[in-house]
């Protein structure tokens, strides 16, 4: 076990593996920054490129790429409040209230190193697990899934801030959203309004665009001035010091790091899903909960540890099982099939070396990716100088683009605009709208495995250990 894996390590330097993973890391990277492609676009682009690759050098290529996009898209979260991809929707909540306080640099040191944290903890988590992660996965079955959902929905509440029942109630809206479209378990449609384009239900990443980029838009279009009301302020060094302070959260850090390691074992639970609990975890465990989406640290710490790790846990299920733990790692099984691999126990026992290159090499790329990002940090938190009228327009062609681009549909581009106003209004009035966002994630997934769990098991599914622990934790939420 240890030779193999000291053999996959050495693989991952080897030419030229080293030289695709550098290349696939800067092309994630800048997939992840541009908002509303998202990992699994990038994958699916990349490939038919592996064809004829040794499969080494193909899994450098494409999980170099894939390791660092949501690390690519905390740039553009932090700087313009548009996540770059979904997970990065909750890196806004503090993250860009710290860059509005002038501290750009420091947030991006923190994001960006907490992001590689993350990155290497599930990476090792999939190099320490491989041989002992089957008990693991098959103890988590629909009634867990639920009330892992459930202890998402006690924390929006607490996302209200100085105001708990403004979060319910934008929680329970994002709770409603996530209902609309054709029933799971029936077929029957909810809410579309006779609108074929609502019966998939409300697309998260277009709502995540509406609510925040065109919203914050429209906001910085009202008011004019540059992004950041004292961006003179900028200290340079700031990045360092962002650097610093997630070594002094390192506990943290750590908590998270293993949570959305756990998360990406589990099959069907996404980055979002990941960032949303150890948002929820942080607020939850913080000494000043009502300051979280004000600027605080922990806020941005949090889900880029989580989401990042979730990578490293998602390939456990797909390598050990054939059984792909999030959509990113389906795709990524195509790539299996055309490398002449066959996930499962006798991938383990034949390629074990091949394994533990992939581990390795999605611990290297982010930390890779993090060092190219702190190298330019300086110098692109003095984006958040720049005129209003200048970016503006920018962001929203990013935005209309990132929507299209989606399903290429027109009416994602109106559904964007929909909750981009709906998000200026919140603005305005002093709702929260992370609760909003969270709702929509956690409900539709709550949804499935209620159904499930009270099909397979009846109200009797709340006695399953796991589910009564969970159950126990969120009472305490």
């Amino acid at each position: 076990m240890f030779a193999a894996s000291m053999h996959g390590l050495a693989s991952v330097f080897a030419w030229p593996n080293v030289g695709l993973m550098v290349l696939g890391t800067v092309i994630g990277m800048l997939v992840g920054f541009m908002p509303g492609l998202g990992g699994n676009f990038m994958l699916a682009m990349m490939i038919p490129f592996v064809f004829g690759m040794q499969p080494e050098a193909a899994f450098a290529l494409l999980l170099g790429a894939h390791a660092v996009v949501h690390t690519g898209g905390a740039i553009s979260a932090l700087l313009f409040n548009t996540p770059g991809t979904g997970p990065n929707a909750a890196t806004v909540f503090d993250g860009y209230p710290l860059v509005q306080q002038g501290r750009a640099g420091e947030a991006l040191g923190i994001a960006l190193t907490s992001s590689a944290v993350g990155g290497v903890i599930g990476a090792l988590a999939m190099i320490l697990l491989i041989p002992v992660v089957k008990p693991i996965i098959l103890a988590f079955g629909p009634p867990e899934f639920f009330m892992m959902m459930m202890v998402g929905v006690a924390f929006l509440a607490l996302m209200g801030g100085k105001s708990p029942v403004k979060g319910l109630a934008v929680g329970c809206l994002g709770l409603l959203l996530s209902m609309v479209g054709d029933d799971p378990t029936t077929g029957q449609s909810r809410y579309t309004f006779g609108w074929l384009y609502l019966s998939d239900g409300v697309d998260q990443v277009i709502v995540v665009i509406g609510l925040f980029a065109v919203a914050e838009m429209l906001k910085l279009a009202q008011r004019s001035g540059s992004l950041v009301d004292n961006a003179g302020v900028h200290v340079h060094g700031g990045v360092w010091q962002g650097i610093r302070t997630v070594f002094k959260y390192w506990w943290l850090n750590l908590r998270c790091g293993v949570l959305g390691a756990v998360i990406g074992m589990i099959p069907g639970l996404g980055g979002e899903v990941a960032g949303f609990l150890a948002y929820g975890h942080a607020m939850q465990s913080s000494k000043t909960p009502e300051r979280f989406g004000h600027g605080m640290i922990e806020g941005l710490i949090a889900p880029e540890s989580a989401h990042n790790s979730k990578e490293g846990g998602g390939l456990i299920p797909t390598v050990a099982f054939g059984v792909p733990g999030s959509s990113s790692m389906a795709i990524l099984l195509g790539a299996f099939l055309i490398l002449g691999l066959t996930p499962g126990p006798k991938m383990l026992q034949e390629h074990l070396a091949t394994v533990f290159h992939m581990g390795w090499t999605i611990a290297v790329a982010n930390v890779l990716g993090a060092a190219l990002g702190l190298l330019f940090a300086n110098k692109m938190a003095k984006l958040t100088e720049l005129r209003g009228s200048l970016i503006v327009p920018i962001v929203l062609i990013f935005a209309v683009l990132g929507a299209y681009g989606s399903h290429n549909s027109l009416s994602d581009v109106a559904m964007v605009a929909i909750f981009g106003v709906l998000g200026y209004f919140l603005d305005r009035f002093d709702y929260p709208k992370a609760p909003l966002i969270m709702g929509l994630v956690l409900g539709k997934l709550a949804e499935v495995n209620l159904n499930m769990s009270l099909d397979l098991y009846g109200p009797r599914f709340l006695l399953r250990p796991i589910t009564l622990a969970l159950f126990l934790v969120f009472l305490e939420g």
